[in-house]
């Protein structure tokens, strides 16, 4: 089983990050948001978070945790 994702708040240690999210979504902000840093401590992981709540926290996950749960919610 991986390891439980990270959470940190996603203001300061992601700011800057490039926040997608599914061209499935509507425009209500009911939505989950992702991020591959690029650069600096986090560079590699995956963030994730509430696009209703964009200076709150994000869940850090490696690929290969993200890609797992992708995989088991399908």
């Amino acid at each position: 089983m991986p390891a439980p994702p990270r959470t940190i708040p996603s203001s300061l240690a992601l700011h800057g990050a490039r926040w997608l999210r599914s061209s499935y979504s509507t425009g209500a902000n009911n939505c989950v948001e992702t991020a591959r840093p690029a650069t600096g401590p986090l560079a590699g992981l995956l963030a994730v978070r509430d696009s209703k709540t964009p200076a709150g926290p994000a869940l850090l996950f490696s690929p290969e945790s993200w890609a797992e749960f992708v995989t088991a919610v399908r």
